[in-house]
């Protein structure tokens, strides 16, 4: 009895033990499941985490490429304000000589004139041999010779004044010549005439000027004279630089 007793115990403690065990692999596997979960879970977790990087990775480069063309936009209305700047620049610069050549003493108007008329001859004759147009050969062969005429009278009125008349040009006028100078055909001819509006403008103002302002009385009537010639010539340059320009 006492075996039959031990026999059935241990088929009980067997029994239990294999149940036990059951359980626990049962347990394992639930848990092995589980942790499958949430490694996929983790997965799912860097799918989305990569999927939001991507994505911040585009709406960086989008915002890159967004500021790249207002950075491009902003360039190009640099680059028209620094145009229009350099207009203005020029337009102020034209202002500024105008206004100084309206109140020149009659001393300097003298000179400023002289060199004037220096330039109008030099690059009438110049302009004279090079240009093919018949108007704009004509109109430079006029400017040598009224201002080679204007010039022999302003000699007259400085003598008279005891004013020492230059012999060189002055920086703006020699720089009317050299804008000139090394053009051919019909860019020297549209060059020329340009010239001979800004230079004749430019004159205008001074004679006008001192024609109402002049101390000496010779040099009031040498500008009051000269004004009208002036203000033909400019007239004329007008005409003609429409029809080369």
């Amino acid at each position: 009895m006492k075996k039959i007793f031990f026999y059935c115990t241990a088929g009980c403690l067997a029994v239990a033990t294999a149940c036990s065990t059951a359980d626990t692999g049962t347990n394992a596997d639930a848990s092995t499941y589980e942790t499958s979960e949430t490694v996929t879970a983790a997965g799912s977790t860097d799918d989305a985490t990569m999927d939001t990087e991507t994505t911040g990775t585009t709406e960086t480069g989008t915002t890159g490429t967004t500021g790249t063309e207002t950075n491009t936009t902003g360039t190009t209305e640099m680059g028209s304000m620094g145009t229009t700047g350099t207009a203005t620049d020029m337009n102020t610069d034209m202002a500024g000589e105008m206004a100084a050549l309206t109140n020149l003493d009659d001393a300097t108007f003298l000179m400023t004139a002289a060199s004037s008329n220096m330039m109008e001859i030099e690059l009438g004759k110049m302009v004279a041999q090079k240009a093919t147009n018949p108007e704009v050969k004509q109109f430079a062969q006029m400017m040598v010779d009224h201002h080679t005429k204007a010039t022999q009278e302003l000699k007259s009125v400085a003598s008279q004044m005891g004013v020492t008349l230059p012999t060189t040009m002055m920086p703006m006028h020699q720089s009317m010549i050299d804008k000139v100078s090394d053009k051919s055909g019909a860019e020297l001819e549209e060059k020329y005439m340009d010239t001979m509006e800004t230079a004749h403008k430019m004159d205008i103002a001074m004679f006008e000027a001192k024609s109402q302002n002049a101390n000496e009385t010779n040099v009031k009537s040498f500008a009051s004279k000269t004004l009208p010639t002036l203000k033909q010539h400019k007239e004329k340059a007008d005409s003609i630089e429409d029809k080369v320009d």
